[in-house]
């Protein structure tokens, strides 16, 4: 499954979970239209720090953020567990994000997904951003880019 995950085409959005990857996918290629596509126009980002305070960005916004950056993003789920009914889904994994080939945080995120006539969409992202007390993944470290 990991394989499949990886090699999932940007637009790929036949289960909701190639959907999350390929949103990592479009992540580390900086490829803003590719992670444009696999919102829906309402969808938010909301991150839940160590401190507990939280952060809601509308996607656009973050989207405005992926453009402009010239760092290197690399996000990593590992045993992403989805709930499927319908139109509806959740995909939850803990994950581990590197910036510029270093570690940066952990945490789990919770992608709420829905199905339109042109595939899975992301319609919100909660996540937790932990910086101590992170679980080594067993994806092994990132590869070299």
């Amino acid at each position: 499954m990991a394989c499949l995950l990886s090699s999932a085409a940007p637009d790929d959005t036949s289960t909701p979970t190639i959907t999350v990857q390929s949103l990592f996918n479009a992540m580390s290629s900086h490829n803003v239209e590719a992670a444009r596509a696999l919102f829906i126009p309402e969808a938010t980002l909301i991150a839940v720090r160590s401190n507990g305070t939280v952060a809601v960005t509308p996607h656009e916004q973050w989207l405005d953020h992926l453009a402009k950056s010239k760092d290197q993003w690399l996000e990593r789920m590992w045993n992403p567990k989805t709930l499927e009914h319908g139109s509806i889904a959740v995909v939850w994994a803990e994950y581990d994000f590197h910036l510029n080939g270093k570690f940066s945080h952990c945490g789990v995120d919770s992608v709420d997904l829905l199905k339109t006539p042109t595939g899975w969409k992301i319609s919100g992202v909660s996540f937790t951003s932990e910086t101590s007390n992170c679980p080594e993944s067993p994806l092994g470290p990132p590869a070299k880019q």
